[in-house]
């Protein structure tokens, strides 16, 4: 049974320092509705949003490289939900280029952000004003793979804490590994504690895990894949199962986020270029089955959130410059868009 009420949901963009890129949105679960109620500007591409435990702060990075002028960063700014403001807090260097996704560690007291362009994970402390201080550390890979366009080099692209809590998993699309860390709570830095190979060119680049906490999900940009994994004591990754995440003879496409629901029936993966989220029935043994593979509702779905309660997937469709709502159903796992909102280059969506 989906719950009927109205919920915030963030959303982050490509736009320009001078112009709105992160939006604060109403969604209507009953109807599907979306509607702007806020907007801030000040941020150059504010591609992905963090928001802190506490609910008053949020993280955004700012993607943008030294090659263009302005070396990456990280945003911290003090959200107020019921006044539906933003008020900045302050900056810093991410400590390398295209600084694409952000994670909050358990205890609330450090940042991480995985730069992209440069192949490295930052870990920045949270003060208890929410400001962030300089990087404690930078764990710099190295290596590529044999996709010679796109991994000429390292490329972390996400990290993402067990849930267990004991360690942080970076995927890094250029050297096809999930590299485990520990993070040292008073010193921030990290340690690294194994690493395990994906296949040859298959470019890793989210991580979902199981509400159970027994099973990880790998979406593979290059490979479009989700790639499933047993995970054990000591931080222990067992491969279980590679499943595509396109139809047969579908055109070039890469995948982008992955999530698994809430109720653990279910894991969805977003498609840019064949422009579709495809959905899986997640079994016992967190293996998956194909459930259907149905249009985003856009072009380039970058990111998509799932409602909590259930019921409804908003994508943000990057090119296409809008977020859509999609209605989830046991019969039917993705229907057509029921409302699409104008957000431009939008990369980015959180229920709040």
């Amino acid at each position: 049974m989906v719950l009927s009420e109205t919920r915030l949901v963030l959303a982050g963009s490509y736009a320009a320092a001078d112009a709105p890129g992160i939006f604060l949105l109403e969604f209507d679960s009953t109807s599907g509705a979306l509607s702007q109620r806020a907007a801030c500007a000040g941020v150059a591409s504010p591609s992905f949003l963090a928001l802190h435990p506490n609910g008053r702060w949020l993280f955004a990075t700012s993607e943008t490289s030294q090659a263009s002028g302005a070396p990456g960063g990280v945003w911290a700014l003090r959200f107020d939900r019921d006044a539906a403001t933003f008020e900045p807090i302050n900056s810093q260097p991410s400590g390398g280029d295209w600084p694409c996704h952000l994670a909050i560690d358990p205890s609330g007291r450090w940042l991480l952000v995985s730069n992209y362009g440069s192949g490295s994970v930052g870990v920045l402390p949270i003060g208890g004003d929410g400001a962030l201080g300089p990087l404690a550390h930078l764990a710099q890979h190295a290596g590529g793979g044999p996709n010679t366009a796109r991994q000429e080099g390292p490329h972390a692209h996400s990290a993402t804490f067990t849930p267990d809590g004991q360690f942080v998993i970076v995927a890094d699309l250029g050297i096809d590994q999930l590299v485990l860390y520990r993070l040292d709570a008073d010193s921030g830095a990290l340690e690294e504690h194994a690493r395990v190979a994906i296949q040859p060119g298959a470019g890793p680049r989210h991580l979902a895990f199981h509400p159970n906490g027994r099973y990880a999900y790998v979406g593979t940009e290059l490979g479009n894949t989700v790639v499933v994994f047993a995970y054990g004591p000591a931080g222990a990754l067992h491969e279980l199962q590679t499943i595509a995440t396109l139809p047969a003879g579908a055109p070039e496409s890469y995948v982008a986020d992955i999530h698994v629901s809430a109720d653990g029936r279910r894991l969805y993966a977003s498609n840019r270029g064949h422009n579709s989220i495809a959905a899986y029935d997640i079994g016992a043994d967190g293996r998956l089955a194909l459930a259907g593979i149905a249009p985003c509702g856009g072009n380039w779905p970058r990111n998509f959130a799932l409602a909590p309660g259930g019921g409804w997937l908003l994508a943000a469709n990057q090119y296409s410059g809008a977020v859509a709502a999609l209605p989830l159903a046991e019969e039917r796992p993705i229907g057509a868009a029921a409302e699409l909102l104008a957000v431009p280059a939008a990369s980015f969506v959180l229920f709040v």
